[in-house]
């Protein structure tokens, strides 16, 4: 049987064809994706990398919800422009604990990856009552509810259960104070504040919009904002993967 006689059912009968490339197209994606399950270097561990305090983890949330990610990225590539502009560019691992990642995919907005500790709290507050006080050609919309909406702390210890499903290293412990960490964090003068510093390295702990009679939803989102890439220590690690020490 000739070559032209073997392949002539594929040919000829386009279900047989699809069929054939489904298998061969399933195939090559196994052979590729599956060994990246079994790889411990897939992403290189970072000193410094945690993950988010329920505070931030909360404020992450809102950020989600409000679709900030439509405009701001948080992925600085390798390109001198934009390492000269935002910082060291995104390591893998700052991603890691990040279910789903933030990278985005436009930026009508500057990226945020190193937005941490560039901003005060109170630039923040009034960014977010109304961009336009603070850039007067901004198209970002206003987010005054977020000052006068409780940070809901009742299913936090939940989302840090779905997150150690996924690969979060959250201990029993963390879970467990998770509502309390989360209302310490925005309360430096509260009895677990010093706690929440303990269990979540370079958290910052402090009254992040500066109404101290509740954590709102505003607290939670300074406070991931002002953690993002804060947490590598760039004067001893480069963005190359290499300790300079």
């Amino acid at each position: 049987m000739s070559v032209w006689e073997k392949h002539k059912i594929f040919e000829t009968k386009s279900m047989v064809l699809l069929i054939g490339t489904l298998i061969t197209v399933s195939i090559g994606g196994m052979v590729e994706i599956m060994p990246l399950y079994y790889l411990d270097t897939t992403i290189e561990k970072v000193e410094g990398v945690r993950p988010y305090s329920p505070l931030e983890l909360a404020g992450r949330n809102i950020y989600i919800r409000e679709g900030c990610y439509n405009c701001h990225s948080q992925m600085i590539r390798s390109l001198r422009d934009e390492v000269e502009r935002y910082g060291p560019y995104s390591l893998a691992a700052e991603s890691m604990y990040d279910h789903p990642f933030q990278w985005g995919s436009k930026r009508t907005g500057p990226d945020l990856a190193r937005v941490g500790g560039k901003y005060s709290d109170d630039w923040h507050v009034a960014h977010m009552i109304d961009p336009r006080d603070i850039v007067p050609g901004s198209v970002m919309p206003g987010y005054p509810f977020l000052m006068k909406t409780p940070a809901w702390s009742g299913n936090i210890a939940d989302d840090m259960r779905a997150n150690r499903m996924a690969g979060v290293p959250y201990t029993d412990a963390m879970i467990a104070t998770a509502e309390t960490d989360l209302q310490a964090q925005a309360n430096p003068d509260s009895d677990g504040a010093e706690a929440v510093a303990e269990r979540y390295p370079k958290a910052v702990v402090r009254d992040f919009d500066g109404d101290p009679e509740m954590v709102s939803e505003m607290d939670a989102l300074i406070a991931y904002l002002q953690m993002l890439g804060t947490l590598v220590d760039f004067s001893v690690y480069d963005a190359a993967g290499s300790n300079l020490r």
